[in-house]
């Protein structure tokens, strides 16, 4: 609402579009660094684990693979301030890289833990 100088008060045109706060690289991209440090070691040892018992235990690396996927959106979220969307999204990418039996998706959410070290914090 606001005064249009004469006493009468009128209401400001709606839109239907929301409106979103502009968010930076880090926001966008980065991780929480206990979540991408959770994420290797967790990968670390569902890759050792799936060579010594030669691939027999890729269900158990699926089952906690679902598992770390819940606790980066719950981290996301409550740690790093990422909205729902964003959370599940960044969740859905661990869990999937955490799922392959191999250690190199390593090298794509370190880096991001990394530039989640250098967000700026708006409080």
């Amino acid at each position: 609402m606001a005064d249009n100088h004469s006493g009468h008060i009128f209401q400001a045109p709606t839109s239907s579009h929301p409106i979103t706060a502009a968010r930076g690289f880090a926001q966008s991209f980065g991780l929480h660094p206990a979540t991408a440090l959770l994420t290797v070691i967790v990968d670390s040892m569902l890759f050792t684990g799936e060579i010594a018992t030669l691939g027999m235990s890729m269900l158990f690396s699926l089952a906690v693979s679902v598992a770390v996927g819940f606790l980066a959106y719950r981290a996301q979220q409550k740690w790093y301030g990422d909205d729902p969307e964003s959370a599940a999204i960044k969740a859905g990418i661990l869990g999937l890289l955490t799922a392959i039996p191999t250690a190199l998706p390593s090298f794509i959410y370190l880096p991001m833990g990394v530039i989640g070290l250098f967000r700026r914090n708006k409080n």
